[in-house]
């Protein structure tokens, strides 16, 4: 069964727009593995605008499930996956600027700036994956510098309005997948699923986890956090 692992970072983007401790980034996260969740994600990044360095400690002091921690391979950030010993850690490009991730790794272009930090993830027991768009050249590259696994950048799926675009985008993502099985990379997925298109995702070859915040935590919005957790494990067969 596909693991859910949901990413918190809203809640604390809620909690530092009007400073102070509330909401609590780690009774939300209490509330989701209450809930069912298999995991709890986190993206620090450089800007500080949503999670900050002392939630990763903290976080890491309550867990009971997988913690996953992405962002790019800046030093700080590795040095603190590290010292925290997270059990994944989601290597993501990071666009200055940017509003959220939107693509994948070139690794041909980066590829040998990443395999040191990959080498020294993996040495200390940290699963690595990659984020990745689904060009199959990218896929087998990322092989090649050492990751686990590969997170499939589900938006253009998601973002797929008629059932042809749909099919279009999914078959994307399984020829992609399906390569990344062939190489020996487990399969995760995310950004901008929801549980509309959570069904038809969960026959992705290989698939073992998917992380989802904004559209969990939007609906949790109207629902309730634990109602919304419960919502997308149904959303994923659970």
């Amino acid at each position: 069964m596909v693991k859910l692992s949901v990413n918190v970072n809203k809640v604390a983007t809620l909690r530092n727009a009007r400073g102070g401790t509330e909401p609590s980034v780690i009774e939300a996260a209490k509330v989701c593995i209450d809930a069912g969740a298999h995991g709890i994600t986190v993206h620090p990044r450089a800007d500080q605008r949503h999670i900050k360095p002392q939630d990763v400690y903290d976080l890491k002091k309550m867990l009971t499930v997988e913690f996953n921690i992405e962002g790019d391979p800046r030093p700080e950030l590795i040095d603190m996956v590290l010292d925290v010993k997270a059990d994944q850690c989601t290597l993501v490009p990071v666009t200055p600027g940017e509003v959220t991730s939107d693509h994948g790794w070139d690794v041909k272009k980066d590829g040998e700036t990443l395999r040191p930090v990959i080498d020294k993830l993996k040495a200390a027991g940290i699963r690595v994956s990659m984020f990745m768009g689904t060009d199959l050249d990218q896929i087998e590259r990322a092989a090649d510098v050492g990751a686990d696994r590969v997170e499939l950048y589900t938006a253009p799926y998601a973002w797929a309005e008629t059932p042809d675009e749909i099919e279009a985008e999914y078959a994307k993502l399984e020829a992609a997948a399906k390569r990344a099985v062939e190489l020996g990379m487990g399969i995760n997925a995310g950004h901008d699923l929801d549980t509309k298109n959570l069904p038809r995702l969960m026959s992705l070859p290989g698939l073992l986890e998917c992380s989802i915040g904004h559209a969990l935590m939007s609906h949790a919005i109207f629902v309730g956090l634990e109602q919304a957790v419960k919502d997308y494990l149904k959303a994923m067969g659970h």
